[in-house]
């Protein structure tokens, strides 16, 4: 088996798929993160993606190395191409043996796991219905962006509008709920007073 080809793939709003192809008809996909800089990992994904055809897909751990080795500054653009062609791989491996990828990993931890909806929270105004129409199709569980396209949360009245936007959630429903923010850039200086004003919310998050 030889792999014939790579699609990437971009997904509004930050998503990016990639498909690896191969001589045999087994496809797999990957994930990478973008952030803002969806073009620059699009470019990146399409020139690692290049290296690989005509290789073995089953040969994970020797592209992993080549990949890595091909740049050597490294860092998390080079780091979430790699990861989201390797996930692809695993996923040949596994339809090609016709065998989950945990099996290939270890084989399993646990038996069930609690599953989450993702909400966006790029608009503000919109979390609060999104999050009850989540709990109206049965999830106890969501995940949200604690600002606006991933921004920094650098000064108080980030914090504070942060805080507003989890309240907004806890204010229209009345179940309880597991709430988990993502902040990829990270509360600058700023992590202590979010926790302590999120406390007084009655509000735990993960």
């Amino acid at each position: 088996m030889k792999i014939s080809d790579i699609k990437v793939y971009k997904v509004k709003p930050r998503w990016i798929f990639v498909k690896v192809l191969t001589d045999e008809g087994i496809a797999g996909w990957g994930e990478m993160i973008s952030g803002t800089k969806t073009e620059t990992v699009v470019a990146g994904a399409n020139e690692m993606g290049k290296k690989l055809i005509g290789r073995n897909p089953f040969e994970i751990e020797r592209l992993w190395q080549e990949m890595h080795r091909s740049f050597f500054r490294g860092g998390p653009i080079n780091g979430t191409i790699i990861s989201g062609l390797e996930m692809a791989l695993w996923d040949i491996k596994g339809k090609a043996l016709n065998l989950p990828v945990y099996e290939l990993l270890g084989g399993a931890a646990r038996d069930r796991i609690r599953v989450y909806s993702w909400i966006g929270g790029d608009r503000p105004s919109d979390v609060a219905e999104q999050a009850q129409e989540r709990v109206d199709k049965g999830f106890t569980a969501i995940k949200m962006n604690a600002t606006s396209e991933l921004h920094y949360i650098d000064s108080y009245n980030k914090v504070q509008a942060v805080v507003d936007r989890v309240a907004s959630i806890r204010d229209r429903l009345v179940i309880n709920l597991k709430l988990e923010l993502i902040s990829t850039v990270g509360f600058i200086g700023q992590w202590r007073k979010f926790w302590r004003m999120l406390w007084n919310l009655t509000i735990r998050c993960s």
